[in-house]
């Protein structure tokens, strides 16, 4: 192109606008179009645009219920080609899926062949191989479409016309739901029982002015195609009706019979595959050595029978049913949100009573335009009737005008004073008709139409007649397809608990062995020695812990930080372990300097060198961040003491020495029980500890009881000091103790040992 090409006038249709202008108006149009004609399902008629050109197809192809059914490519051939000029594929799930009497508590359609099934949806063969027709239920739908019930609209072509709702005598969008998600919308309508809502709906034209609560004296809750336990309880419900979002929770059926647990119903669109996966997935991870064996046996007769075997009589099922409640799909929580294109062709959230009172007025509506359409047809065949009386009244001269006169029609107008159309109707009499019995059928029928007139003005001119049509109507349809409830009520249903993991696993002794290069290791047993084990060059062994391989177990790093590690995590004995900053994100420079574990001992004694320190329950120090948990405060300048097990709090006694010599023992029950902090000082170190970097400082801080003695080591030797022996050293927390021997004070280890 050329550079003076570039300044030449654009077309007069050419579109000027700045682009986020054009876009913005572009994404708009998109967007209304996907919420009214596409995402969300209309008031009056329930149902979204493709599912209401494949309702109007198929009845245009005469494909009722009584009628053979044929194969839905024909079906789909005429939505696509006539009224909704899109993919085949999703024009013919929309299809299978009003045909799914697992998906649609009414369904709509009626197939034979493969429809899906409920543990695979979209399982469903292809439309060449399956055939449909209508349902009895669709006829609710469709019954009134040609007595001028609904406005009609040009189809995609301008070719043909389609209507633009289907005129329902029941509130299908209640009956059978729907899910849609448009732009910045969605809806999510459970479906509900026929009888419950027609009740509703005549107690709302009986009292107009009955509220939400009042309504859900009919309306119980949703009712799904696949039945269920609804546990939401009825102050949920009549919120979620109120407001017109929520959620509902809804529980498998499950029956405990001789041979195990027998699941008879699953929840709304849960797959019975994928339980058995769920379910299988955990026997697989040992994770339910309870349950021996797991068996589907459903067939056609019987859609939903999954047998779940416990192990055996032991086993208490009722804590199993809670476990696999909370870990499956056997219960889970659908959502709702009652989001529908009302009358006013704009998107709402209705509450309940809002909603049934918006279709009743469009019921109404649909009534009095086909009985305004039914009294049309009855003015003009009584007109016509007249016409013909006359002509049977006046027989001989009609028959002599039509015979001598080449225009009868304009001189039986005049001569009997008849309009056009009664003058074209007895020139289109047969001579049959002209017979005594014909005349006396057409007395008959003006009397009745007659009748029928006035019996339509009544209705016309009276709101209370109105009202009692329409409710008449509701009824007889209740009857005519209504059925019980499949989803039940259960009050104050046990809530759903997984099992702790931990109860599944072996229950092993083991012994957790720290090194002082933070590698840790797990040995089976009790009874072993972990001084014994090889440990890495330059590493030794740092403190270890008895407890048992379903536990969990604590570490102290010299930051004060604690950490929580599953026994079963650790690698084995043989091995010369791991490092437990594999497993934890410490700070950095961390060191581990003790290991816990709630074997017997529900608290622990942790302290630092300036002497401080507290009781910590071992419950409180679980965390599941890999960052720990901050509970030791470490003053500048202070070191982290190894952490000591307090079996019972009145018979264990806490022992501190320092670096001077002095030692001190005192009740653990004179300690604070704490879950973090610094502590209350044991016992009183000489000299300003921040100043003096080399002064006195704690060096050792035990716990022991009556039974247990201390032992002291040097580089040469070692003293057992009983519980006798530390009587001596026994005073007031917070004070200086007593001296030890010289040739003690100076030790290098100790240990607590069992006598």
């Amino acid at each position: 192109m050329s550079q003076s090409s570039l300044f030449e006038p654009l077309e007069a249709d050419a579109d000027t606008r700045p682009l986020a202008t054009f876009v913005e108006e572009a994404y708009l149009n998109y967007s209304m179009y996907v919420i009214l004609d596409r995402a969300l399902p209309h008031l009056a008629d329930g149902l979204k645009p493709v599912q209401r050109r494949i309702v109007y197809a198929m009845s245009e192809l005469g494909l009722k219920a009584t009628s053979k059914p044929k194969k839905s490519a024909r079906t789909i051939g005429d939505v696509i080609g006539k009224y909704h000029p899109h993919g085949d594929q999703a024009c013919y799930e929309a299809m299978v899926l009003m045909a799914q009497d697992f998906a649609y508590r009414y369904p709509l359609v009626s197939g034979q062949g493969n429809w899906g099934s409920a543990d695979d949806p979209k399982s469903f063969a292809a439309m060449r191989y399956t055939e449909a027709r209508l349902t009895p239920y669709a006829q609710a739908l469709l019954a009134e479409l040609d007595q001028a019930t609904v406005d009609w609209q040009p189809n995609f072509d301008g070719t043909l016309d389609e209507p633009q709702l289907l005129p329902a005598r029941l509130p299908n969008v209640l009956l059978n739901g729907t899910t849609g998600i448009a732009v910045g919308l969605s809806t999510d309508i459970p479906p509900h029982n026929l009888r419950e809502i027609v009740s509703a709906c005549i107690r709302l034209l009986e009292r107009p002015g009955s509220s939400v609560a009042e309504l859900c004296e009919h309306v119980k809750g949703p009712d799904y195609p696949t039945g269920g336990e609804i546990l939401s309880s009825p102050e949920e419900l009549r919120e979620l009706y109120e407001t017109g979002t929520g959620t509902v929770r809804i529980r498998a059926s499950i029956a405990d019979e001789k041979e195990g647990l027998i699941v008879t119903a699953l929840p709304y669109q849960v797959s019975g595959a994928r339980v058995m996966t769920q379910i299988a997935q955990q026997m697989r991870e040992k994770k339910l050595p309870m349950v021996e064996d797991l068996r589907d046996e459903s067939d056609h007769e019987t859609p939903t029978r999954l047998v779940i075997v416990p192990r055996s009589n032991r086993v208490d099922r009722e804590a199993l049913l809670l476990h696999l409640f909370a870990t499956t799909d056997l219960e889970r929580s659908a959502r709702v949100n009652l989001n529908i294109i009302d009358l006013d062709r704009r998107p709402k959230v209705m509450d309940l009573r809002s909603l049934l009172r918006a279709w009743l007025e469009f019921r109404k509506q649909t009534v009095t335009r086909r009985l305004n359409h039914r009294l049309e047809a009855v003015n003009k065949r009584l007109h016509l009737l007249e016409g013909l009386l006359t002509a049977h009244a006046n027989l001989d001269e009609v028959i002599r005008i039509i015979r001598n006169e080449d225009e009868p029609k304009p001189v039986l107008m005049k001569k009997f004073e008849l309009t056009q159309e009664q003058a074209e109707a007895i020139l289109e009499i047969r001579l049959r008709q002209l017979a005594k019995l014909e005349r006396e059928k057409l007395e008959q029928e003006r009397q009745d139409l007659s009748t029928e007139k006035k019996a339509i003005e009544k209705i016309l001119g009276s709101a209370a007649r109105l009202k009692t049509l329409v409710k008449k109507e509701l009824q007889e349809d209740a009857e005519r397809y209504g059925d019980d409830r499949r989803s039940q009520f259960v009050e104050a249903a046990p809530q759903a608990q997984a099992m702790d993991p931990s109860q599944f696993m072996p229950t092993e002794p083991v012994t957790v062995v720290l090194s002082r290069s933070g590698l840790v290791r797990s040995a089976k047993g009790h009874e072993i020695d972990p001084a014994s084990l090889t440990y890495k060059t330059d590493d030794a062994l740092q403190t270890s812990v008895r407890t048992r391989s379903n536990r969990t177990v604590r570490f102290l790093d010299n930051h004060g930080r604690v950490y929580t590690m599953a026994a079963a995590q650790m690698p084995s004995a043989r091995n010369l372990g791991e490092p437990l900053a594999r497993h934890f994100n410490p700070p950095a420079g961390a060191q581990f300097i003790g290991v816990m574990a709630n074997e017997e001992n529900p608290h622990w004694l942790m302290g630092t060198s300036f002497g401080y320190g507290f009781l910590a329950p071992y419950d409180r120090l679980g965390t599941r961040s890999k960052a720990g948990r901050a509970t030791l405060t470490v003053p500048d300048g202070a070191v982290v003491l190894q952490p000591h097990p307090v079996p019972d709090l009145e018979q264990t006694y806490v022992v501190a020495a320092t670096s001077s010599g002095n030692l001190l023992m005192v009740k653990a029950s004179e300690l604070p029980i704490l879950g973090r902090g610094r502590g209350n000082k044991i016992i009183n170190i000489a000299g300003p500890q921040l100043k003096d970097p080399e002064g006195e400082r704690v060096t050792l801080l035990a716990a022991l009881t009556e039974k247990q003695a201390l032992v002291l080591f040097t580089q040469a030797a070692h003293r057992v000091m009983r519980f006798s022996d530390l009587c001596e050293h026994q005073g007031a927390r917070g004070g200086r103790g007593t001296k030890l021997s010289k040739s003690w004070r100076n030790f290098q280890r100790f240990e607590v040992r069992d006598l």
